[in-house]
């Protein structure tokens, strides 16, 4: 076994391979570039090596820098984790060259799958169904739309080298054929070094399922059963959960069967996974096999019960499976949220900046898991004992710590949340527990739109396609609607609190003087227009709230009222309480009876006029000026597009408008807010 080996990427992937190496006994060498000095990779590995700038094609892109940190290390073995080099065969080549083991496939079954045009032909030599589709390289946009037009729309515009999402658009007509040809090459140019594009059929009520498969260099492969991964945005994955609640054990077996047909035609081994789309009669079709570790791999890991990074470790050693797949056996059922760096009040986009406050949930269930919730346990030092009794299990895979930054040069996620559950409810209702209890602030994130798809009528029947948040949230994510019942529980709540407040403050008061401070025996909470009598028991609080332990200040409290848990997030307003739950993010007031009247008389305050100004809405880099000083603009039409965070973002006009001044120009770094143009 090895000694020591290298991780060529950063991360909570880089976080997650220490973890195994560990365990194993293995020595860890990070690498990382300036962004990353104190990440929190580097400080769980044995050793680290910097590689350079910011830029990942300055740092952990530039092949001859990663392979001059394995060398000078002394590693044995590379992991790539997923993303950067763990799909570019020259890498892997380099590291045969040099006797280093590479923890992945040959790299002959990179060249073959890798390229998504290869790989279909030879899907199909394989006996693996293929989506119709032009299977020759795009030289131009007028071609993508001849193209287009003769598979017939909708089509799916895609990168051939692509992968997580990248340089990927779906069009419907020949105008958005041609932007997305141009935004596709672009994407992949920036995020592979390769801008071939190719176009296929883009299956209607589509959903994204992918097998599990894993293979040794003795000639054995397996599959490890599927994954759902169809709540999707901007073809990258949200959500994903095994198994999926759509198959059945016939189209199970049948998937399996042409993944690991696909995996022994190319002589795979280590871990890969073969991707389909399937349609709504269950018929499905081959879309690309990526020969890497997933970002989702946790939920297989969950209902397995296996460890996929030691088996990629095991399999570059040259053992053979410990099992063969009349061994595997699917457990329970597990969910993935995906934790990212982006606003959903501003259209999902990037946000940057300083983690002020990152308090995951407590990790449980789990044998031996580190618990990055505290320091000790983030760098190693601790670790979550199994508890066989325990009914549900969290898991919380991530790279980042509390005080560290979100940079503007790397993948938005932050940490992705598992939970299991012995049946998919379980999983679910755990997953909104812990959604509730994750605290995060200082940036923008996404925690509110996961807990509202956790609690939305159609995901919890399983009723899923690529297109539910398109159709879901088609105006985009404004939090999550919130019943009357549940907000007359949270205004009971809010007055609970208050009434602990002002105990508190009585308290203190009746030591500094001689007379006693009058509490209040009611309360008015009101949030908007909704208002709530509320009064208060003997004790002091409303009948059927218990606030479980919290006292004034608590950012998290665990209460119950009327019997029914409920974990809450608290923020103390002036004159009430912020209280985010289940997607919802409420400012309650709460008075007492004679301030809710006064406050009733106050006249509601005006909104300014809207600046007649293009914004930028994330720190980024301008790709491009769509329009020019004079132009007239309609609503919808696009102005500019700016990249941040390897993803491109079209900035499209809210109004009718004349362009009357441009301040920015291709190529230019703004910062959040900065002015791109102005109009009349």
């Amino acid at each position: 076994m090895f000694k020591k080996i290298l991780i060529a990427n950063r991360g909570e992937i880089a976080c997650r391979v220490v973890k195994t190496a560990r365990k194993m006994g293995i020595g860890t060498v990070a690498v990382y570039s300036d962004a990353d000095r104190d990440a929190l990779h580097v400080r769980m590995a044995d050793e680290a090596v910097h590689i350079g700038p910011p830029p990942a094609a300055e740092s952990y892109i530039a092949m001859d820098k990663v392979l001059a940190a394995i060398r000078d290390s002394g590693a044995e073995a590379v992991h790539p984790g997923y993303g950067f080099l763990s799909e570019r065969a020259e890498f892997a080549r380099a590291l045969e060259e040099t006797g280093v083991a590479f923890i992945g496939p040959p790299a002959s079954a990179i060249d073959a799958m890798g390229d998504k045009i290869t790989s279909k032909k030879l899907a199909a030599e394989a006996g693996v169904s293929t989506v119709p589709g032009h299977m020759g390289l795009i030289a131009d946009a007028d071609e993508a739309v001849k193209i287009a037009g003769e598979i017939g729309y909708p089509v799916m515009i895609k990168a051939s080298a692509g992968g997580g999402g990248k340089g990927m658009r779906i069009a419907w007509n020949d105008a958005e054929a041609r932007e997305g040809f141009q935004s596709s090459k672009n994407e992949a140019k920036a995020s592979f070094g390769d801008d071939r594009i190719f176009i296929e059929k883009f299956v209607t009520q589509p959903r994204h399922i992918e097998i599990q498969v894993l293979g040794d260099r003795h000639g054995n492969v397996i599959h490890l059963g599927e994954r759902e991964c169809s709540i999707q945005r901007r073809n990258q994955k949200v959500i994903e959960e095994a198994p999926s609640p759509f198959l059945d054990a016939g189209t199970r077996a049948a998937m399996g069967a042409q993944a690991v047909a696909l995996a022994k035609a190319v002589d795979y081994c280590s871990a890969g996974t073969v991707e389909f789309i399937v349609d709504g009669d269950r018929n499905f079709y081959f879309l690309e096999m990526n020969t890497r570790l997933q970002v989702e791999h946790p939920v297989t890991e969950l209902v397995t019960g296996l460890d996929l990074v030691e088996l990629m470790i095991r399999v570059a050693a040259g053992e053979r499976l410990p099992l063969a797949q009349g061994d595997v056996t699917l457990d329970g059922w597990a969910i993935e949220s995906r934790l990212y760096a982006e606003d959903p009040y501003r259209g999902f986009l990037p946000s940057i900046g300083r983690l002020t406050r990152y308090r995951p949930p407590q990790e449980r269930g789990l044998a031996g898991t580190l618990d990055p919730a505290t320091p000790e346990g983030a760098l190693g030092g601790a670790t979550v004992s199994a508890d066989a009794r325990s009914p549900v299990r969290v898991r919380n895979d991530t790279g980042v710590c509390e005080g560290g930054e979100i940079s503007r040069y790397y993948d938005p996620m932050i940490a992705k949340l598992c939970t299991w559950g012995p049946d998919r409810d379980a999983a679910i209702a755990a997953m909104r527990d812990a959604l509730d209890a994750f605290e995060l602030e200082g940036i923008g994130h996404n925690l509110p739109f996961l807990a509202a798809v956790m609690d939305h009528p159609r995901f919890v029947e399983g009723r899923l396609t690529t297109a539910f948040i398109a159709e879901e949230f088609p105006d985009g994510f404004n939090g999550a609607a919130i019943a009357e019942a549940d907000l007359r529980r949270l205004a009971h709540v809010a007055a609970a609190m208050r009434a602990a407040v002002d105990a508190r403050a009585a308290s203190v008061s009746g030591v500094l003087t001689n007379h006693e401070r009058k509490l209040p025996k009611a309360y008015v909470a009101t949030f908007g227009d909704a208002r709530f009598d509320v009064a208060l028991n003997g004790r002091g609080a409303p009948d059927g709230v218990d606030l479980g332990g919290w006292a004034p200040g608590a950012r998290l409290a665990r209460v119950t009222v009327d019997g029914a848990p409920m974990t809450l997030k608290v923020d103390q307003l002036t004159e009430g309480f912020r209280l985010r739950w289940r997607g919802a993010d409420l400012a309650i007031a709460v008075r007492s009876p004679r301030l809710a009247e006064l406050a009733a008389l106050m006249p509601p305050r005006e909104d300014g006029a809207s600046a007649k100004q293009l914004l930028c809405p994330m720190p980024g880099l301008v790709v491009s000026i769509a329009v020019a000083v004079g132009d007239e603009v309609q609503e919808g039409q696009t102005l500019a597009t700016v990249e941040a965070m390897k993803m491109e973002n079209v900035l499209r006009a809210e109004r009718k408008g004349k362009v009357r001044t441009i301040h920015a120009a291709p190529g230019a770094s703004l910062a959040v807010d900065e002015v791109i143009m102005e109009f009349e």
